[in-house]
């Protein structure tokens, strides 16, 4: 059965990153029902200096992470909608320098809940940067949907595969 999944992984790994962006920015359309509406909302805050008020904050970022969503499902060889998602996910670092008493309970190495749930970004920038190099603007390099080429991987020849094995 993984052997019937692998050429699609890359496919699936953008489209499970997309409904991330997708649920958790359509989330923050609607006032108090985001599990991170406070914490995104404190630091944009911070970053902006106050100059751009809560309310229009946290639906600009809801409009990011939903554009986000789309761009990879709909554009998932286009560089756009990755860079798009990087930028983001690097703010998202910033509460755990910014925002130290929300992000760790004592010590650096025991975070809180929120300090959790922003560590885990980690995997869905490494998941990323796994089909980063897939992707092409004008289309050349590894396919995303459902091709042979694997991104990060060597390539076996069909030559390799059908030579016999001679031992000397």
């Amino acid at each position: 059965m993984i052997r019937q999944i692998l050429p699609f992984r890359n496919k699936l790994m953008i489209l499970s990153i997309s409904t991330i962006y997708l649920w958790f920015g359509m989330l923050k359309f609607f006032p108090g029902v985001s599990p991170a509406e406070t914490l995104a909302k404190e630091t944009i805050t911070i970053l902006t200096f106050g100059l751009i008020p809560t309310s229009i904050s946290i639906v600009l970022l809801a409009i990011w992470e939903v554009s986000v969503g789309i761009l990879l499902i709909i554009f998932p060889r286009k560089k756009l909608g990755f860079h798009l998602a990087m930028v983001h996910l690097v703010f998202t670092f910033a509460p755990l320098i910014i925002l130290p008493t929300a992000s760790y309970q004592h010590y650096i190495f025991s975070p809180t809940l929120v300090g959790q749930y922003i560590l885990k970004n980690i995997i869905i920038f490494c998941a990323l940067l796994f089909v980063y190099p897939s992707i092409s603007v004008f289309g050349e390099g590894n396919r995303l949907l459902g091709g042979t080429k694997s991104a990060g991987l060597p390539q076996r020849s069909r030559k390799a595969e059908t030579s016999p094995v001679t031992y000397s």
